[in-house]
């Protein structure tokens, strides 16, 4: 007889529409160098302010953005969610679903709970299709986006030189 490893519970997690004082807290959990390793560095408080904004546009023309991301205590711990792709270049035109999360959260299996979580909310919005666009070195989200079903779609170099996938999933 042969036994199958078993995966610890998931943790709880919430989601919220980003207020004006997340912009704060997603500078505070994300100003972290190796958080940021492959997002160019830690950013100012005024994109975050800018960032959570157009989240919350997005919220009410689409009834999706990037959500804040709770623990089961209420904390603040990243976001997550799905946002049109915002760039001229790539997928453009489709839906992006990402996660970002504080360090003091990583491999606790937060960011797959919250992967989930998002994937209902966009199967909800009636999205038929979501991308994710990840660094190919960052090897966390990659496996995070693995453990979603999301298969590998393209490898390419951004117009930055970083090497990139792009994984797809059809809901």
């Amino acid at each position: 007889m042969t036994t199958s490893p078993t995966r610890p519970p998931l943790p709880a997690v919430g989601l919220r529409v980003p207020t004006d004082e997340d912009a704060h807290a997603w500078h505070g959990v994300f100003n972290d160098a190796d958080v940021m390793e492959f997002l160019g560095g830690p950013a100012e408080l005024s994109e975050y302010e800018e960032f959570t904004a157009r989240q919350r546009m997005h919220d009410a023309q689409l009834g999706l953005c990037l959500w804040t991301l709770l623990d089961g205590d209420g904390e603040v711990i990243g976001f997550t969610g799905a946002q049109p792709w915002p760039k001229d270049w790539g997928p453009v035109g489709e839906i992006e679903i990402g996660w970002r999360l504080g360090r003091a959260a990583w491999g606790r299996g937060y960011a797959y709970a919250a992967a989930l979580a998002t994937l209902e909310r966009v199967r909800e919005a009636g999205v038929p299709r979501v991308v994710a666009m990840i660094h190919a070195d960052n090897a966390r989200s990659v496996a995070v986006a693995e453990r979603l079903g999301m298969t590998l779609a393209e490898e390419f170099t951004t117009p930055g030189g970083n090497p990139a996938r792009r994984y797809a999933l059809t809901l």
